[in-house]
């Protein structure tokens, strides 16, 4: 059995059509046929059922499809491994971030990463921490920035470093200057990231809103930190942040108050399990020191 036997049954089994798949392999039919049937001959198994008018997988036929498939998107993966050794620090080096995490810190990790691997081609990807999480575990990032938690077995972490949460608010349009004055805000309108993108940190901010005393009218939403302070900046609301953003984020419009320091998130640095690049040790040695 060789490569390409798998390669033609899935084009067929994604088609169902061996004309389509024939066209899209740039091969003629009848050799396609003949690879088809000398698969199933090998491991002794009809894979499709063929008719005058149609074709289709067999019970084991859909079986072989998955499995094999899934094979396939390891044997990528190890490709993929093998060039990044290869290419040693050339080639690109993908980096994903949360919008929450985008900092000065990020763009000097670029600006050393450029002046340390001159010919290595970087690429920054804002990307939720769910999708973070996918990409890794398909070594199509080298490295993530994201929050906890992260629940996988095919991906390696450690923390970059651990933020707590404040109240942002627009100062000529709200006056809180106090944690005991929060229970005023009930009747606020709230700016938060939407549930769908970021559901555990949606659900921290419910839990911080409910520990002093009263649950956010939630009226905005956004999947972008920028947005959500820019929101706020022109008096749409008031939200509560990671404390980190006061640094990136100075208006004299605006005003953040910190909050109970027990509530906090980690941020953390993830790469696909065992990534051992001399690039991604930089990366953490830049980051980390």
């Amino acid at each position: 059995m060789e490569l390409r036997h798998l390669r033609y049954f899935l084009a067929v089994a994604n088609e169902l059509n061996f004309t389509k798949a024939s066209e899209k392999l740039f091969i003629s039919q009848p050799p396609l046929s003949r690879q088809i049937k000398e698969l199933e001959n090998e491991i002794g198994v009809q894979l499709f059922e063929r008719t005058n008018k149609k074709v289709l997988l067999t019970e084991a036929g859909k079986y072989f499809k998955k499995e094999i498939t899934h094979q396939l998107q390891n044997l990528e993966a190890i490709v993929l491994k093998t060039k990044k050794i290869s290419e040693s620090v050339s080639g690109e080096y993908r980096i994903a971030y949360i919008s929450s995490t985008f900092s000065d810190t990020i763009t000097k990790l670029v600006q050393f990463l450029t002046q340390k691997y001159p010919y290595l081609n970087i690429k920054l990807f804002e990307v939720s921490t769910a999708k973070q999480i996918l990409a890794l575990e398909q070594n199509k990032l080298d490295l993530g920035i994201l929050r906890a938690p992260i629940i996988s077995t095919k991906i390696d972490s450690r923390l970059w470093f651990k933020d707590s949460y404040s109240l942002v608010f627009n100062n000529t349009h709200t006056e809180i200057k106090h944690v005991n004055d929060l229970k005023k805000l009930k009747d606020e309108v709230f700016v938060f990231f939407n549930k769908e993108h970021a559901p555990v940190y949606y659900s921290s901010l419910l839990q911080i809103c409910s520990r002093y005393g009263f649950m956010p009218n939630i009226v905005h939403e956004s999947n972008n930190i920028n947005s959500i302070i820019q929101l706020v900046r022109n008096g749409l609301g008031v939200s509560i942040v990671p404390t980190s953003l006061q640094k990136s984020h100075i208006y004299p419009e605006l005003s953040f108050l910190d909050l109970d320091p027990n509530f906090s998130t980690n941020v953390l640095l993830a790469t696909p399990k065992n990534e051992t690049s001399q690039v991604t040790a930089s990366v953490a040695s830049f980051l980390l020191e």
